[in-house]
């Protein structure tokens, strides 16, 4: 049997299993039942690893162990293989989440929080800084940023990256908005982003950015966070963004912003909402 590297390399990620397990698994299902050895040559794993790999699936729930001798195996139905890992995942994540919530009311974080307070007292201004790589911790990042917020925020992103942080930003948004914090949000805007809009209209006020092509956030004029390519010409992974805590260049770049404000057109005149 020979199955593509592309679908072991997706099986991996998806299911979080290793090599010798996506092999093995895929050489049971291809048999139905089998036995160790026959899914050792099958699946090009060493026989001194094909039970410890066959234990470890029967755990996971997805192999079974068939009675009788010659020991045999049997694949589990794969629709009922993704169920079992949604439950497991599940589950495990609601156990890790209490654990971290056990944190608030424990004095493991007063001491963490004692000593990074203590730190930020000998941190310079100029060090508060640092290059952030790949989308997904741009926008936890970009979160943080955003729910600390006093005052003001504003966004300039392309339309793809607004229609991303909707889904990932407007419970936070929401939240600022009812603390009376201004939200400005400028972006290409067509067809395409129309219901992304629609979600951020009641909570920040929406332009089109016209030929202002870029993507950076400042908070309270002085948090700026700003990406260096653009998110149509990089792959997620290789994203990356600069974050700068510097009050002197963020009020200033926030200054600009406010001069080409005044004469972006309005989401709601653009799409005619």
């Amino acid at each position: 049997m020979i199955v593509k590297e592309e679908l072991l390399s997706k099986l991996r990620r998806y299911f979080s299993l290793n090599l010798y397990e996506a092999r093995i698994w895929t050489a049971l299902l291809s048999r139905g039942v089998s036995t160790a050895g026959e899914l050792s040559d099958i699946g090009h794993v060493p026989r001194s690893r094909a039970y410890d790999v066959l234990e470890s699936l029967e755990k996971k729930g997805y192999v079974v162990m068939k009675l009788g001798k010659p020991i045999k195996y049997i694949a589990v139905d794969p629709k009922e293989v993704v169920e079992r890992v949604k439950k497991s995942i599940q589950v495990e994540a609601n156990q890790n989440i209490d654990k971290l919530k056990e944190l608030n009311n424990n004095e493991v974080i007063t001491e963490l929080d004692q000593l990074h307070k203590n730190g930020i007292e000998f941190i310079d201004a100029s060090d508060l800084s640092g290059a952030i790589k790949g989308k997904h911790n741009l926008y936890a990042h970009l979160e943080t940023l955003i729910k600390n917020a006093e005052k003001s925020v504003t966004l300039v992103t392309t339309e793809k990256g607004l229609i991303r942080k909707v889904e990932a930003l407007k419970p936070v948004l929401q939240k600022l908005n009812k603390k009376g914090v201004t939200i400005r949000v400028a972006a290409p805007l067509s067809k395409e982003s129309l219901n992304a809009v629609k979600e951020l209209k009641s909570v920040a006020e929406v332009k089109d950015s016209g030929d202002l092509n870029a993507r950076f956030c400042v908070v309270d004029g002085k948090d700026l966070m700003f990406m260096l390519m653009h998110d149509e010409e990089v792959h997620p992974t290789y994203d990356v963004g600069v974050w700068v805590n510097t009050p002197f260049f963020a009020s200033a770049l926030e200054n600009m912003f406010n001069l080409a404000w005044k004469d972006l057109e309005p989401a709601s005149k653009k799409l005619k909402l």
